[in-house]
C-alpha cells in the first residue's frame, strides 16, 4: 500500500494533482521493475492519493524489498528535482504478506485489512512528518521477522518497532526512513 503525504491539501491544485499522480505512478513502476518484476505481473488499485499492489507471491520477497526501496527513493528524488513544490511526492508505504482473496469487485482478505491500517497508523504518519527524508516504511512484524531482517541490504537494524492501534488491528510493527535512517540498534 503506497499513500501520498500531504495529497489533498488545499495547496495543490488539480493540476498539481494530477502531476503527483502521473509521477506516483511513473516511479512505482519504475521502482518494482528495479526488482525485476515486471509492473503488468502486479495487481493495482489506484486510491486516489495513492494505489494497492499486489506483487504476484512467487516473486522473492528479500529481493525485492532490498531492490525496491531504495529505488523508490531515487526515484522520489528526481521526480522532486524536476517538479514544484506543489507537485512534490513524499511517500508513506506499508508491506505485508498474505493470502488474498479475487472476485468480481477487485481484491479482499484481511491480509489486505492489514496493509490498509499499518499504511494509516499514526507512527507512520508521525515518522515521515518528522523526517526531512521522502520515504517512510512501515513492514508488519511477520514480515519484519521472516524477511527484513535477514536482508542486510536493507539494514534491519535500522528500522524501530512500533505499535500499531487503528480500527481492529493492535500489534506491532517496524518503521524504517530508508533515506534518513535511524541510528542502528546495535551500535
Amino acid at each position: 500500500m503506497v499513500d501520498v503525504e500531504g495529497f489533498g491539501e488545499r495547496r495543490r491544485t488539480r493540476p498539481d494533482q494530477e502531476a503527483v499522480r502521473a509521477g506516483l505512478y511513473k516511479i512505482m513502476e519504475t521502482a518494482i521493475a528495479a526488482s525485476g518484476t515486471a509492473w503488468g505481473a502486479c495487481y493495482q488499485e489506484d486510491r486516489g492519493d495513492g494505489m494497492l499492489v499486489l506483487v504476484p507471491g512467487e516473486v522473492d520477497k528479500a529481493a525485492f524489498v532490498e531492490a525496491v526501496l531504495p529505488k523508490l527513493v531515487t526515484q522520489l528524488r528526481v521526480h522532486n528535482d524536476q517538479h514544484p513544490e506543489t507537485q512534490q511526492i513524499r511517500l508513506r508505504i506499508a508491506l505485508h504478506a498474505g493470502e488474498v482473496g479475487y472476485d468480481a469487485y477487485g481484491v479482499t482478505s484481511s491480509s489486505l485489512t492489514k496493509t490498509f491500517r499499518l499504511c494509516d497508523a499514526s507512527p507512520l504518519k508521525d515518522a515521515l512528518a518528522a523526517s526531512p527524508g521522502v520515504l517512510a516504511v512501515i513492514a508488519s512484524d511477520g514480515l519484519f521477522d521472516e524477511v527484513v531482517r535477514h536482508i542486510p541490504g536493507v539494514a534491519p537494524a535500522t528500522w524501530r518497532p512500533v505499535k500499531v492501534e487503528v480500527k481492529e488491528i493492535d500489534e506491532p510493527a517496524w518503521i524504517t526512513l530508508p533515506d534518513h535512517p535511524y541510528l542502528d540498534r546495535s551500535e
